[in-house]
């Protein structure tokens, strides 16, 4: 037998050995008892420490444009640069509840956001009070997710500025890490001066940055934060900017929009040159590691601490709101970028479509046609007229 043989047997084994149970903790994805068993961090924790295990990678090669698809995002990037304090009209006024009445009928649901019969359910005796409480403590705890979030990217950038190996990649990861302090910067103040409280971060998502943040291998961040996170963060800031009409909301997701889309399209401009020279092990480790991520991802989305709040059955809660057809359909969504990116990486097909077979799982592989965001980041950029005003 070769040695091209036995790496082929070896790699069938541990693509056999990979069920559900070792990667995600439970064998059905949807098992929300499994799900809800994840504890919540300290709510009066305010410094976690995580082990970073890569090394700093000093590079004395300075030529600069040998990745030309990079040096046109630095170029991009330094001239696409926005001030979170001066360029947003903080002097809206913002009535949260107001907010929720307006969002809901525009969507033509009115105050009641029911989207199934309540008949017999925790939220049968509910009027216009309790939707709109619930409304106003979802727009607190997605906002907060998003600045947790934006503060895992801004590590995690900073990471990479260390650890990758390319001038080109230093040089952009850190006009990055100037765009995620804006980021932090702005959701901080959008929640502190116009809503009415927040969250601490969801137990699902700081999982998945913890295991980010410790990789020692550098593409890994890549994968984890430029094409994951960010990438399911791009499709859920643009839901949330189609359906808010809050316009200083509206705004500030514009411009975080512009440079997120940038960031995707840095993930993958650098990785799928790096991944083809990758082994088929190798990359099945990417695979797992996509996998293991979107399912966390997609579990932090339930939501299960504004029922805490609430003072609801999280598990009867989850299963409702989980099965109401706008829910799904967002829940779908959020895999718009990730899944074409994927795809554009060559992480679909490799190893007997593994990750394709995990995606199909998920519900969401009817997205790998979609435009990937290396080629339609330009699209996001902000307009002259809006540099103009900045």
């Amino acid at each position: 037998m070769t040695i091209e043989q036995d790496e082929e047997k070896i790699i069938h084994a541990a693509i056999e050995a990979a069920t559900n149970a070792e990667l995600i903790g439970r064998e059905e994805i949807n098992d929300l008892e499994a799900i809800l068993a994840v504890s919540t961090v300290d709510k009066g924790e305010i410094i976690s420490v995580v082990k970073d295990n890569s090394d700093a990678i000093f590079t004395w090669d300075y030529s600069k444009g040998a990745r030309p698809p990079l040096e046109k995002l630095y170029e991009k990037a330094k001239v696409s640069m926005w001030n979170g304090e001066t360029d947003l009209p903080w002097d809206t006024e913002v009535d949260q509840e107001a907010v929720v009445v307006a969002n809901s009928e525009a969507l033509g649901m009115g105050p009641g956001m029911a989207e199934f019969d309540t008949t017999g359910t925790p939220f049968a005796n509910w009027g216009d009070k309790e939707w709109i409480q619930l409304g106003v403590e979802s727009q607190n705890w997605t906002l907060s997710q998003f600045m947790h979030g934006e503060q895992g990217a801004l590590i995690c950038t900073a990471k990479i500025v260390e650890t990758v190996p390319w001038i080109d990649a230093k040089y952009y990861a850190s006009t990055q890490v100037m765009d995620e302090a804006r980021h932090v910067e702005v959701f901080a103040k959008y929640l502190d001066t116009k809503m009415s409280g927040y969250y601490p971060v969801n137990a699902h998502l700081k999982m998945l940055l913890d295991d980010i943040v410790s990789d020692s291998r550098w593409d890994m961040t890549y994968l984890g934060m430029q094409i994951m996170v960010e990438g399911l963060a791009l499709a859920a800031f643009g839901f949330m900017h189609m359906t808010t009409t809050e316009p200083l909301l509206k705004q500030l997701l514009r411009y975080v929009m512009s440079d997120e889309a940038r960031h995707v399209a840095f993930g993958v401009l650098s990785l799928k040159e790096f991944y083809e020279g990758l082994t088929d092990a190798e990359i099945f480790e990417r695979q797992q590691f996509a996998f293991e991520a979107a399912v966390r991802m997609r579990d932090r989305f339930l939501q299960q601490e504004v029922w805490e709040r609430m003072g609801l059955p999280v598990k009867d809660s989850i299963e409702l709101i989980m099965n109401a057809p706008g829910r799904a359909v967002f829940n779908v969504m959020l895999f718009s970028k990730i899944v074409p990116n994927c795809k554009k990486l060559g992480l679909l097909d490799r190893n007997d479509q593994w990750l394709r077979r995990r995606f199909e799982e998920l519900g969401v592989i009817q997205f790998e046609d979609w435009t990937d965001t290396s080629e339609e980041f330009l699209t996001f950029a902000l307009t002259d007229e809006e540099l103009r005003t900045a």
